[in-house]
């Protein structure tokens, strides 16, 4: 389908010129020459995009602008103006201009604009699917998107969801979404009925941990005077329970957790009567079990009897194709949550997104979309709302240890700087002027000019 633009301007040379271009570009275009009848043309089009000019004979551009907004109009508005007003600009992307043109406006520009809108509008359409389709399916935000790693994951899902007992590994980064896919897991299977309970197995202190998975009876050890009390895994009969983090688990309490999932049975600490149960066990972990077991850290026979079936979850680095879907879901939820009308991110925002290194996966873009959010009046998202993943950014960059450069605290010439790191960038390429002079980002004429000004020999072997 053809993207359908409206040029709302009252030069007639201006809107002949713009309709036979962008025409001839494989757009639907119509035009408005009167201020006073804009809205009645965009209700009766229904473009997909608007091109506005700011100086109208009888309106003011920015004041239709803020009429279409209220009218809570989602075609994304370019201002165009013959004007080049800085603060025009900046009131008019402070009021929800996608963007602001000069005339004579550079149809090539104007084309690259229009493309990067309708990507806008097109991955807008496609999250508010993939949202609806999501939440019928129970399938969290956490797995929006259409790359393959992400496609594959959850056709893996979806099969393995239909056993009720099968046990299964979830395994990757923190921050990456394991949880929720054992409760996609849960939901699809047929125990959906019945209960899902999680034990985070890092957070449990070791001298409780038995009581916490198996129960207890009253009396059992010190501070257990109380009733007796139900274990995890007596609360998930006929259900679900999930064994977060269980490469945190102590090796005592790995054999007790094998014999309750060999048998189905367990007894209560300081119980005398056995426990049977019928569970359905899903593990995750952010380790390298198989790792962990040649380092003796984890039992070879319990990671088998949990590895049944495994599913990979991947970073966010993974699947960086999917950070536009991702980010936007984010945004539809907090400006909801936060009766906000933000509706876009920017390509420049989009693309400090994906330069971040993103170390806490989907659940740092998650946390910084809802800050952004929460902070952010505007309608669209733009860099400088997020100059703070710059920074950071920047600042990982300087901390790399690609370069570090120590200054003595009486000084150094800078002439002795320079000679050194000439002589040993000559030492890293055997004495190749070209490769040198490619290194340091210099043309070869002047590397030669400093090494003779250094006294620089060209030989091989550097040392």
């Amino acid at each position: 389908m053809k993207p359908r633009i409206l040029v709302i301007d009252d030069d007639n040379l201006v809107c002949i010129s713009l309709k036979k271009a962008l025409t001839r570009l494989e757009n639907e275009v119509d035009v408005c020459m009167d201020g006073g009848q804009a809205i009645h043309a965009i209700k009766t089009f229904e473009p997909d995009l608007i091109l506005l000019d700011i100086y109208l004979t009888t309106h003011n551009g920015l004041e239709i602008l803020k009429l279409i907004k209220n009218e809570g109009i989602d075609a994304p508005v370019i201002m165009i103006t013959g004007y080049a007003d800085v603060n025009i600009a900046v009131n008019a992307i402070k009021g929800g201009a996608l963007d602001f043109l000069l005339k004579p406006i550079d149809l090539e520009q104007l084309q690259l604009v229009i493309e990067k809108a309708m990507d806008n509008i097109k991955l807008k359409d496609e999250v508010t699917k993939l949202s609806s389709l999501l939440e019928e399916e129970y399938l969290a935000k956490e797995f929006f998107g259409k790359s393959r790693k992400i496609q594959k994951l959850i056709n893996s899902v979806e099969k393995l969801a239909q056993s009720s007992d099968t046990t299964i590994l979830i395994s990757g980064e923190s921050g990456t979404g394991k949880e929720m896919i054992a409760k996609f897991i849960h939901q699809r299977s047929p125990r959906k009925d019945k209960a899902f309970i999680q034990i985070n197995c890092s957070a449990i202190p070791k001298e409780l941990a038995e009581s916490e998975f198996f129960g207890h009876e009253k009396g059992a050890f010190t501070g257990a005077s109380q009733k007796t009390k139900l274990g995890k895994f007596e609360l998930a009969d006929g259900g679900t329970i999930l064994l977060d983090e269980i490469g945190e688990l102590t090796l005592d309490l790995q054999v007790k957790l094998l014999r309750a999932l060999q048998e189905k049975k367990f007894y209560r600490v300081g119980g005398e009567r056995e426990i049977k149960v019928d569970v359905r066990v899903l593990a995750a972990t952010n380790r390298d079990l198989e790792t962990e077991v040649a380092k003796g850290n984890f039992r070879e026979d319990l990671f088998y009897r949990i590895n049944v079936a495994n599913v990979y979850v991947p970073s966010l680095k993974e699947r960086t194709e999917d950070l536009p879907y991702l980010a936007y879901s984010f945004l539809l939820e907090f400006s909801k949550k936060f009766n906000k009308q933000i509706k876009n991110i920017d390509e420049k925002a989009l693309q400090i997104l994906k330069n971040s290194e993103w170390k806490g996966n989907i659940r740092e873009l998650r946390n910084i979309m809802e800050r952004v959010i929460l902070l952010n009046d505007e309608e669209t998202i733009k860099d400088y709302h997020l100059s703070f993943l710059v920074e950071k950014n920047e600042s990982n960059e300087n901390n790399s240890g690609r370069f570090n450069l120590e200054i003595p605290p009486n000084g150094i010439k800078m002439e002795i700087v320079l000679k050194d790191l000439i002589l040993k960038t000559l030492k890293i390429t055997d004495g190749n002027q070209v490769k040198a002079a490619k290194i340091l980002g210099l043309s070869r004429s002047k590397l030669r000019y400093r090494m003779e000004q250094f006294d620089i020999e060209v030989v091989k072997n550097i040392r």
